[in-house]
């Protein structure tokens, strides 16, 4: 029998807090790869995205041309189509040479035993849907749109008998099915089977324009332009909008042109940028949302020839006037709500005064020593994780066990000690959440935080960097010998600030203030360092501690920056222990529920008795 979707996923996935070791971080360069290839007298191309090297001595395919071996530029991960094997430069390097500098075989039979298995045994437990009859109400089962017959003949896609897993066939650059998207019933979240690893993409071949390929983010979307018979390829991709993993860049390597159509709201818009950056913004274009322009399954005789012809290039060389940028100064005031930002939940405050999350932003937030500026942090940035912002914690401070097990308590929202036996419930669901821990701890030098920060960016496209705290990384001597600690904070975030503006990605920074404990508030030049940390912030928190002066201090959250839209104020900070929580109060809601019922009951009494 076939094995479920579960049983599946138990022998690939093994938990885990999403980890980023800094030492596993190669430290690789486009030019340094060059040099290496060309040291060693191996022929290349240069991709868009990847070396492409000829790789001789592999097994040769039935036109009797070698398979392909491809080195992604930034991180050096290399992958052979040959032998489907994948790994880090620093393997690559190592082991691929012999001794006398020739290519040596990458063959490991774990990766092609893995892979043939797995798919035949979904091959055996399943038949083509084609050949099944009741093919569209399949498809209406599993929510997707009914398309013709036609427009998927060419596709292996495949139901199992229960007819409860659908599976839609993934491909290589070679255009070898390596993998199967498995759609099941009664699960929301498709699973690949059995490794994104092996660069598999849903892929609708064109026969007119086979280097143009038009970017999904879902399958209804491929399902809609497969039908339309666009004369495009169209390709579906694996995580949607939210994260483009490196092992499918290798895949796109031969279209000339990519036409991103993701949607029309702000995640979409960035999630375009950003896989620009990727995948080379010279040959990417984009379909502007709009009220016509949405996605293709959700308005119906759509002209999508049209559509796609008006797909407007990313890049620019320059931007000189007012006319390059036209377009999207109109985007933003038409679609100002959705400029703002994400949104919090369990701020609701803080939308109103900053009236959302931004990308390319730098938020700094101080406040006196045990105030719980890492506690309202963590909590702050699991709003926005639970939202599907991919965030990346820097914690120098506090361990990771620590960090994660305050921001588990935060999510179940309940003392976990007490109720251990919902410990796995929840944890489960934690881990599905777009969070990323560095192994940092103690005194760490800007150069390593950095690179860790960059890689980890490229590959898990975060949105969203913590760093807690700066101070953690002005204690390396010998990166700051020549300079005081002041000058030394102020390169630290000049750093962060063009890092903010060159990723599209918001880095929010912990400093400790000057002076603590005192009378008065704390302002923007009680911030540690000189003026640079304010100044170069696009938003100032300052966290007022009141109980360290009166039994009856209130403790606040206070905004006095914001460069967005220039509101300040104050959002206070209730703690409530068992969930480590400093959200907003529902109970004061539903007092005044209660109230407003009450004077409701009592003026309908009033009403009945006037009429008697």
């Amino acid at each position: 029998m076939l094995c479920t979707q579960r049983t599946l996923k138990s022998k690939l996935i093994v938990r885990n807090y999403n980890d980023i070791p800094f030492e596993d971080i190669p430290e690789v360069s486009p030019a340094m790869i060059k040099k290496i290839l060309n040291d060693k007298k191996i022929s290349f191309d240069e991709g868009f995205t990847c070396f492409i090297v000829h790789c001789t001595c592999h097994k040769k395919t039935s036109k009797n041309t070698p398979k392909n071996l491809y080195i992604n530029k930034t991180t050096g991960m290399f992958m052979c189509s040959c032998c489907k094997k994948a790994g880090q430069w620093d393997f690559f390097n190592h082991h691929f040479f012999s001794a006398d500098g020739k290519p040596k075989p990458l063959e490991d039979a774990d990766y092609q035993k893995q892979l043939t298995e797995s798919l035949k045994e979904i091959r055996e437990n399943s038949e083509v849907l084609l050949s099944n009859n009741k093919f569209e109400s399949v498809l209406s089962k599993f929510k997707l749109p009914v398309v013709s017959s036609n427009s998927i003949q060419n596709l292996d896609i495949r139901i199992d008998k229960p007819l409860q897993n659908l599976f839609l066939p993934l491909e290589n650059v070679e255009s070898e099915i390596v993998g199967y998207r498995n759609l099941n019933f009664k699960e929301e979240n498709d699973v690949i089977l059995p490794h994104l690893m092996y660069g598999g993409l849903l892929i609708g071949k064109a026969l007119k324009n086979k280097d143009v390929a038009i970017l999904v983010p879902n399958i209804a979307d491929f399902l809609v332009l497969l039908n339309a018979k666009v004369t495009q390829n169209v390709v579906c991709l694996p995580n949607g909008v939210d994260t483009l993993s490196q092992y499918v860049l290798p895949t796109l390597e031969r279209f000339k042109k990519l036409i991103l159509w993701f949607g029309n709201d702000i995640k979409s818009w960035d999630s375009a940028r950003n896989f620009a950056k990727k995948l080379g913004e010279k040959r990417c274009f984009f379909v502007r949302p709009s009220e016509k322009q949405l996605l293709p399954h959700l308005v119906e005789h759509q002209d999508f020839k049209s559509i796609v012809n008006a797909a407007q290039p990313i890049w620019h060389k320059s931007i000189t006037n007012f006319g390059s940028l036209r377009e999207d100064v109109f985007y933003d005031l038409k679609n100002i709500d959705k400029v703002e930002g994400v949104k919090w939940k369990r701020y609701p405050t803080l939308n109103k005064i900053l009236k959302g999350h931004r990308r390319g932003e730098l938020t700094v937030i101080t406040g006196p020593t045990g105030c719980g500026k890492t506690t309202f942090i963590s909590e702050y940035s699991l709003d926005l994780a639970m939202q599907g912002v991919n965030t990346l914690w820097g914690s120098f401070e506090i361990r990771n066990v620590r960090l994660a097990r305050t921001m588990l308590q935060q999510f179940a929202g309940c003392s976990l000690d007490e109720n251990l036996h919902l410990f796995d419930t929840w944890a489960d669901k934690f881990e599905k959440l777009p969070i990323y821990f560095m192994t940092f701890h103690g005194q760490q030098s800007i150069k390593i935080v950095m690179d860790a920060v960059e890689h980890a960016t490229y590959v898990h496209d975060i949105a969203h960097v913590i760093i807690d705290n700066v101070q953690f990384m002005m204690g390396i001597t010998e990166d700051y010998k020549h300079m005081d600690r002041f000058w030394a904070q102020d390169v630290i975030i000049a750093a962060f600030r063009s890092f903010a503006t060159r990723k599209n990605c918001h880095v929010t920074l912990v400093i400790h203030p000057r002076k603590e404990r005192d009378e008065e508030d704390l302002t923007t030049s009680s911030i540690f360092g000189g003026a640079k940390a304010s100044q170069e912030a696009d938003n100032v928190f300052i966290i007022q501690d009141k109980r360290l002066l009166s039994t009856r201090g209130k403790k606040y959250l206070q905004i006095c920056k914001n460069r967005y839209s220039g509101d300040l104020g104050i959002l206070p900070l209730d703690f409530d222990k068992a969930s480590l929580s400093y959200a907003t109060k529902k109970k004061k809601e539903e007092k005044k529920e209660k109230v407003q019922d009450k004077v409701s009951k009592k003026d309908k009494s009033v009403e009945t008795i006037s009429d008697s």
